[in-house]
């Protein structure tokens, strides 16, 4: 089985860049798994991605040598067993609150003995190697996110789950969750340098529909700065986040 880079590049004391995708394109997956991330990962909570087309983008990001990872819905076998199956070599799983969700979350990751994995890869025994199933339990990451109150109260039940690789913080949800205030300091690089410094082991930085409304954005204003040319087009109101 071809070796987990995230695994690797921990293992050298190195943080770990993650890319985002929302769009439901392989070739936005394609275009974002060669510019240097190290781990890219497939939003089918909120992005606007279904399992076959996530299952393009898995295809779409394999040439990069990128380390792909899937946000699933829920914390849904059939979900997390899918996205494995498909090639993801790392799982987030959203809304994990206690230790009980953690271990169901592991079981759904792992095979026997260790969780309660179907077997039957499909197409990561070809992405990924034939001797998949052997060494799977070893390679896949693991992820629950943390994003209530009832989350941080738990986090020490939680990070001491066996099988679980880590924990993925949600900071908009959690900030609604503890403050009751909307999280606005984004996913700029600034910001997860930071988050780097405090110890952070995996960042993500911004996401491809951000980065293209940035990319846009940037460029219209400096077309309009340097012609003066008004916008024929009525003002909008700002929307994403």
């Amino acid at each position: 089985m071809i070796a987990n880079n995230v695994k690797r590049l921990w293992s050298e004391g190195h943080t770990v860049l993650n890319g985002w995708l929302s769009v439901a394109s392989p070739f936005t997956a394609e275009i974002m798994a060669a510019q240097g991330y190290d781990s890219v990962t497939i939003d089918i909570q909120h992005g606007l991605v279904g399992y076959e087309t996530a299952t393009t983008m898995l295809q779409a990001m394999r040439a990069s040598g990128v380390t792909p990872m899937v946000r699933v819905p829920w914390l849904s076998p059939g979900d997390i067993m899918k996205a494995l199956d498909a090639g993801a070599y790392g799982i987030i799983c959203p809304m994990i609150n206690n230790a009980e969700e953690a271990r169901q979350l592991v079981s759904c990751v792992r095979y026997p003995p260790l969780g309660a994995r179907s077997f039957g890869p499909t197409r990561v025994t070809f992405s990924a190697g034939q001797d998949y199933g052997q060494h799977a339990d070893n390679e896949v990451l693991c992820f629950a996110m943390i994003e209530t109150a009832d989350a941080v109260k738990n986090i020490e039940a939680i990070v001491n789950t066996p099988g679980l690789d880590g924990i993925y913080i949600g900071p908009a949800d959690l900030t609604l969750g503890l403050t009751g205030r909307k999280y606005r300091t984004g996913f700029s690089p600034e910001y997860a340098a930071r988050a780097a410094q405090w110890g952070f082991d995996l960042v993500t930085v911004s996401n491809d529909v951000q980065l293209l409304r940035s990319a846009a954005t940037a460029s219209v204003g400096q077309f309009r700065q340097l012609t003066g040319a008004a916008s024929a087009t009525m003002d909008q109101p700002e929307g994403g986040y």
